[in-house]
């Protein structure tokens, strides 16, 4: 007899609040035959040469391209994404399969290394089946940042996506298996449930992207066993505006950079420290800026932002809020839920008079707000941005450059961006300090967490 009873995820649509379909969670015994065929399509997939892998990469990356409008329709019924950038982000899936396939070249290549008579060969070999598990914020660029590094690299993978975007999973699953021997990749489905089974089960590897807590739990789970694992993790992101900043410039980065994708990114601005010289000005230009921002359903034209991916996703995002004003923070505009709308819509946020005291500056959001504290000097916005478990990403916004990259050398983040966001040159990692992350991904260094150095050593 199972233990797990068959169970069913209820899809919303979260922006009419309407069921779209129910989705049936993958039982103990459903996932225990995904482990055991990733197994024993192991081996016969990691001797396939680099060349064959790659080349099935390929075609996954113009199916891709082939079904983004399909695609991006199934996420904006699902989460709440707009059209336009949903179709968006599958298009730029077939970018990273190909940003991969060319990073394996250098990254997977045997090494002969030489020291007298002595000669090293170094190969990089897969570490086996590997759970990749995602979020639903970005329901197609991040199950691909972890499944083409895993793959490529020899791995067999048994992919989970979030209980909230099971359909989008379904189609990423779907276009990958198209082009993949049987069993390289296997589908199961379900929430907290499925992913704890999945992680206690005959597994090699754990890549997760997601919430702190859950990486917390992954990694002790994990250390039990000794598998290896990648976790990307939440983010508070703070934003420093400094005196000298070009204020038009940084009031409209840190609108679209709370706001944008509702505020469900785990690098948005989630807190932002101003000088107080430049604090009413700044802030009047954000309040401007968050006044007009637009949201609505993902498909009306002229939308900036859709609704929460959940009730209980808006519901904690409000109740930040409304603790802020309860201790003394000031509600510039927004802060609640419109009559005129159904589903999980809240109205775009401006929160000022805000001090680490305060749940909204110390918790991670991810919802659309504006989170404003006032500072004396350079050195007092260092230091609040550094006092977080978080070091995700962090921007610096001065005219002085080379004061900028001096602060940014100073902030406790893995990705700093001067006067703009973290968007950085190809080929460089993705990657969190501190409590946002446990190895990393992206780059030629990204794909190696995905293998093994081994030796052989002779005389010649």
């Amino acid at each position: 007899m199972e233990s797990m009873k068959p169970k069913y995820i209820n899809n919303i649509n979260p922006a009419t609040g309407k069921l779209i379909t129910k989705v049936k969670c993958s039982t103990e015994r459903e996932i225990d035959s995904a482990v055991k065929k990733a197994k024993n399509a192991l081996k016969k997939w990691s001797e396939l040469p680099l060349k064959e892998r790659s080349y099935k990469l390929e075609l996954i990356a113009k199916d891709f391209v082939r079904n983004k409008e399909k695609i991006g329709r199934i996420i904006t019924d699902e989460m709440g994404k707009l059209y336009k950038n949903a179709v968006g982000e599958t298009n730029s899936v077939a970018y990273g399969i190909r940003e991969t396939i060319q990073q394996a070249k250098e990254a997977l290549k045997n090494e002969k290394l030489r020291e007298n008579d002595l000669v090293t060969e170094l190969h990089r070999t897969p570490i086996g089946v590997c759970a990749v598990i995602t979020p639903w914020n970005y329901p197609v660029s991040m199950p691909e940042s972890l499944l083409s590094p895993a793959l490529i690299a020899g791995n067999t993978v048994v992919f989970k996506p979030s209980e909230m975007v099971p359909l989008t999973g379904k189609a990423i699953y779907e276009i990958f298996s198209r082009h993949l021997p049987e069993g390289v990749i296997n589908l199961v489905q379900g929430a907290d449930e499925v992913g704890n089974y999945l992680i206690h089960s005959d597994i090699d590897m754990i890549a997760f992207v997601g919430s702190q807590a859950v990486g917390r739990h992954i990694m002790k789970v994990a250390g039990d066993k000794l598998k290896r694992i990648v976790l990307e993790l939440g983010g508070k992101d703070p934003m420093i505006v400094l005196n000298d900043a070009d204020l038009e410039k940084a009031a409209n980065f840190a609108v679209r950079g709370s706001l944008s994708n509702t505020g469900q990114v785990c690098v948005s601005v989630e807190r932002i420290y101003v000088q107080e010289k430049v604090a009413a000005q700044f802030t009047k230009l954000v309040e401007d800026g968050v006044k007009n921002f637009k949201y609505g359903n993902g498909y009306d034209d002229g939308v900036q932002m859709g609704p929460l991916v959940s009730q209980s996703q808006r519901e904690n995002v409000l109740s930040q809020v409304k603790d802020a004003v309860k201790n003394g923070a000031k509600l510039v505009t927004g802060g609640g839920t419109p009559k005129n709308k159904k589903g999980y819509f809240m109205e775009p946020t401006l929160l000022t008079n805000l001090t680490h005291k305060h749940r909204i500056m110390n918790e991670e959001t991810f919802g659309p707000v504006v989170a404003i504290q006032k500072v004396k000097s350079e050195d007092d916005a260092v230091k609040l941005a550094n006092d977080s478990p978080f070091g995700l990403g962090a921007t610096v916004w001065t005219k002085n450059k080379k004061k900028g990259l001096e602060i940014a050398r100073k902030i406790e983040s893995g990705m700093i961006g001067v006067n703009q966001g973290i968007g950085s040159v190809s080929g460089t990692p993705w990657v969190g300090v501190k409590q946002s992350g446990y190895g990393f991904i992206g780059s030629v260094e990204g794909i190696r967490q995905f293998t093994v150095p081994r030796k052989t050593s002779y005389r010649v």
